[in-house]
């Protein structure tokens, strides 16, 4: 089962192990297919939550709010079986790499492949990666756990591909 996991290491203050294969079911996953194309960018969390609330402001004031309903399942997440089974997904790489902590010097994202290969990247061009973990609705198992693209999608034909470990250095740290 190793083979699926990866890990985020070097300058953090806390390293993670993470298995893809649960994001299947988390709503910040995006479509591969249509992702670079609609040349999405992924808005910042913070705005993001001041348009949700504003809305939901103006829909109450509008057409009034309704107290919560106990026997409703207002919790209840649903999925699309068909989508979750033939979709490509990706999740970004950003809110992974932030909820290291990585320390004040780090500013440099190494990737580094089960062959050994290394790809080295700004933290900040690091941030907007996107980590495809399925295609056509299955895991990645022959060359995952996952894909890396770039946030721009110009690596769409050729991603990092058996990545094994994203680690944060320094500038001048090598290890």
């Amino acid at each position: 089962m190793d083979e699926f996991i990866f890990f985020i290491t070097g300058e953090v203050e806390h390293p993670l192990t993470i298995d893809p294969s649960v994001w299947i079911f988390d709503e910040r996953k995006v479509d591969l297919n249509t992702f670079f194309i609609e040349k999405k960018e992924i808005e910042d969390p913070e705005i993001a939550y001041r348009k949700a609330i504003s809305a939901q402001w103006d829909k109450e004031i509008i057409e009034g709010s309704e107290a919560p309903n106990p026997n409703a399942n207002g919790n209840k997440i649903t999925y699309n079986k068909k989508e979750l089974l033939n979709l490509s997904y990706g999740m970004p790489l950003e809110p992974f790499l932030l909820h290291t902590n990585p320390k004040e010097n780090a500013n440099k994202v190494k990737i580094i492949t089960k062959s050994g290969e290394e790809f080295t990247y700004d933290f900040e061009v690091a941030r907007k990666l996107i980590a495809g973990f399925s295609k056509e609705g299955k895991p990645l198992k022959e060359d995952g756990p996952i894909h890396l693209y770039h946030g721009d999608g110009t690596n769409l034909d050729s991603p990092i591909k058996e990545v094994s470990e994203i680690k944060l250095v320094s500038t001048g740290n090598n290890s």
